[in-house]
């Protein structure tokens, strides 16, 4: 059974940004070999980090959505987590993604609504 995923990757700052795609698509060839299909690649590019990862501020965020079995998921998680060029990744099921985005965006309003009671 197939679902769909979110994967953000965090690769190392001294990559060059044009070799990302290239490097991703080594590793997302275990999904497509699997029978599972690459939705979407979105590279945001180097970004300044939100903390400090392996002494590195900086980092390549790179985005991928695509659609494969769990098994597929495992491998790929797997070997991006050996290989050293990647920071951080993180693999979500589409639908928990888009739930953790709408609690957000309920604390968010819950937030706002409190903010504006205390004001008045």
């Amino acid at each position: 059974m197939t679902h769909q995923y979110e994967l953000m990757a965090i690769l190392q700052p001294e990559i060059d940004e044009r070799q990302v795609p290239t490097i991703l698509d080594k590793f997302l060839t275990v999904i497509t070999e699997a029978g599972g299909s690459i939705d979407n690649v979105d590279i945001w590019g180097k970004r300044r980090l939100a903390y400090e990862i392996q002494k590195k501020n900086e980092g390549i965020y790179a985005v991928v959505n695509f659609t494969a079995t769990s098994e597929a998921t495992q491998e790929l998680d797997r070997q991006l987590s050996l290989n050293e060029q990647f920071m951080r990744t993180k693999v979500l099921r589409a639908e928990e993604a888009i739930a953790m985005v709408a609690s957000e965006a309920k604390r968010a309003e819950a937030r706002a609504a409190r903010k504006t009671a205390a004001k008045a």
